[in-house]
Formats: structure tokens, C-alpha cells, sequence
């Protein structure tokens, strides 16, 4: 259902500054915390003594604490001590490769051997004072790569988002795709239209005109396992576009990133970077407050496709052009997924 040996985004840095969490990734289940050097330590969410999750523990001198005997977990997986028992024959449970990187924890559920943090794609929009983020985390119950479909075609926005980013030009403009090595790209120009409600606010808040029509551009890239960063902007009509001068147009990167929790439900981790106004924080603020409503729109939208789904099993589904980022997409999932499995010896 998804590669494990790849890295996805666990959390966010806030999420564990003071506590432990526990949290399952690609059906494991993983406590992290942060170890004596404040950095962030990944390890099974399994005490060895009887079970108990270790993430419903505490954190002591940057070692794991189990909540129910006190057994007192490393960062490496081994047990550092536990009262009135000696400890040097239990056994070592599973550490995870984890680091904390353009402001994410990062995790590696796959071989341990083969995690390069090297692998993770950059992010020209983080650690960077000329662009503003902000976001948020869902959690959804549908298969992740359900959530891939959605966002490599953004037809849906037309009828899922009529009152934010849709607008009838979607519906009418051709998208192209294209696959160049193991990314997927999938591009929509619309020149000449009005801008949708959330345009409108975009464009007030870089201090243009938002009542003159606009040249609209939505470039999506998915980078396995299944992360999908979409360029996203309106520019006045005839500047130029996509390409068009910084004071004519509004240009962010809306962030996906979507980790499997299970086969049928996933953490999605979403925001838009952008890189106009980046010290509004009432901007950010405002920003991040529309796209809540609009991935709301679609959790509830995939949500109850994959009840259909779950119910009608063995009805086979329709593929049509618009559909071909998505396809393209499963396409690389499933090679990354079958690299993974043991390989069978011929007879």
C-alpha cells in the first residue's frame, strides 16, 4: 500500500517540545520524543516488559519513561534501566531514523541502512526570510493515495471549492502531464478570467486590484512517496502570468504533505508558503484560515469515497484524461512499493 523506505513528515517540532507523542506511520506505531541533546528521537511504541505503549509515558534527563512499571527507554532501542530489575537481557526494540528538518520531523519507517537525509526533496520556500508559511494537520480516513488523485487533478475544484478557488475556466481550460523521472507534473493556465473569492483576498493582500481579470496558473508536482507541492498564483491579465513581475501578481506554493497511518486513513500536512508580504502574520493568518476551509471541503469529500470504495470492492472505476496525474503518480508509488517486496527465486 505504500514504500517504506522513504521519508515522511511525523509531525510538526511543537507537537513534542514538552511530552512524548505516539503516532502510527505506515501501520507502525511510533513514539517520538526528544532525547538529552534536545534532538528528536523515533522508537517503537512498545515496552518491552509488558506491551504498554511507551509514548504514554514521560521524558527524564532526554530518556523514555514508561508510564506503567518505569522501565527507561534509550534512544537507540535499548533499555537504559528500570527499578529493582537488571536489565542487560531485555530486548532491544526498533529505533527509527528521525530528523527535524525545514521545520517537519521527518521519519524513515523502512531499513534503516538505506535513510540519507540527503533523500529529502528541498524546499525552496523553507528557512527562508523572503517567503511566510502556515498550515496545519488533518487527519483523514481514506487511503493516502486517494489524496494524491485529488490533488495531481484539481478539476474537482470547479464543484467541491465553489465558494473559495473554483470557478467554471477549470472545467474549460486542458491540463497537460508530463513524467519526468520519478516525479509527475500536471499544468493548468487559464488566461483572462476573474479571480475566484480567495484570488480576490490574495490580490488585496499585495495590494492589488482584485476587480481586473487574470492570467491564473496552477502547476502541480508530486515527489514520491507522496508529497505534492502545487505552484499556485493569479497575475493581472496581460503581465505576463505565470512569468509575470512580482508586483503584478500573487505566487505561493500550496504544501501537501501526506503520510499514511494505516491502509484506509492518513495524517495530512498542509499549508501554503508564499513569497509576498511575508511579515503580514494577519495575512499568513487570513491565508491559512481559507485553506482550512477548503481541505475540509475535500476531507469530506474523500472520506466518504473511501466508504464507497470499502463497501463496493470489486467495482471497477473509470479513467479518463483528467485523471492522468494521478495514474502517473500510482504508477511510481507501485514501483517504489514493488522494489520493496522480497524477490521470488525462480524454480
Amino acid at each position: 500500500m505504500f514504500p517504506k523506505n522513504a521519508w515522511y513528515v511525523a509531525c510538526t517540532p511543537d507537537e513534542i517540545d514538552a511530552k512524548p507523542l505516539g503516532r502510527t506511520i505506515c501501520n507502525e506505531k511510533i513514539a517520538f520524543y526528544r532525547g538529552a541533546d534536545g534532538k528528536v528521537a523515533a522508537v517503537e511504541d512498545f515496552c518491552p516488559h509488558r506491551g504498554a505503549q511507551l509514548s504514554l509515558g514521560s521524558v527524564c534527563e532526554g530518556n523514555l519513561v514508561c508510564g506503567y512499571h518505569g522501565l527507561v527507554m534509550g534512544c537507540d532501542g535499548k533499555t537504559v534501566s528500570m527499578p529493582g530489575q537488571r536489565v542487560g537481557g531485555f530486548p532491544k526494540i526498533k529505533a527509527y531514523p528521525v530528523v527535524e528538518k525545514y521545520g517537519f520531523v521527518w521519519v524513515w519507517p523502512g531499513d534503516a541502512a538505506q535513510a540519507d537525509v540527503a533523500k529529502i526533496h528541498h524546499l525552496e520556500w523553507a528557512d527562508n526570510p523572503d517567503w511566510a508559511y502556515g498550515g496545519g494537520l488533518y487527519h483523514v480516513k481514506c487511503d493516502y493515495r486517494l489524496m494524491v488523485d485529488n490533488l495531481m487533478d484539481l478539476t474537482h475544484e470547479t464543484y467541491v471549492h465553489a465558494t473559495s478557488i473554483g470557478q467554471k475556466e477549470i472545467d474549460e481550460t486542458p491540463v497537460t502531464t508530463k513524467t519526468v523521472g520519478e516525479t509527475v507534473v500536471t499544468s493548468r493556465f487559464m488566461d483572462n478570467v476573474m479571480p475566484p473569492p480567495f484570488w480576490r483576498a490574495n490580490l488585496r493582500g499585495n495590494n492589488l486590484a482584485d476587480d481586473v481579470p487574470v492570467d491564473r496558473w496552477q502547476v502541480c508536482h508530486f515527489v514520491p512517496p507522496s508529497h505534492v507541492m502545487i505552484e499556485v498564483g493569479v497575475a493581472h491579465a496581460g503581465k505576463g502570468g505565470y512569468n509575470a513581475d512580482p508586483k503584478d501578481k500573487v505566487y505561493s506554493i500550496v504544501v501537501d504533505f501526506l503520510t499514511p497511518e494505516t491502509d484506509t486513513t492518513m495524517w495530512y500536512f498542509w499549508g501554503m508558503a508564499r513569497n509576498f508580504n511575508p511579515k503580514d502574520r494577519n495575512l499568513t493568518a487570513q491565508i491559512r484560515d481559507g485553506q482550512a476551509k477548503v481541505f475540509s471541503e475535500d476531507t469530506e469529500v474523500l472520506e466518504a469515497q473511501q466508504r464507497n470504495l470499502l463497501a463496493h470492492p470489486t467495482r471497477k472505476l473509470l479513467l479518463l484524461n483528467i485523471d492522468a496525474g494521478g495514474v502517473q503518480a500510482r504508477r511510481i508509488i507501485d514501483k517504489l512499493i514493488a522494489a520493496e517486496q522480497p524477490q521470488k527465486l525462480a524454480a
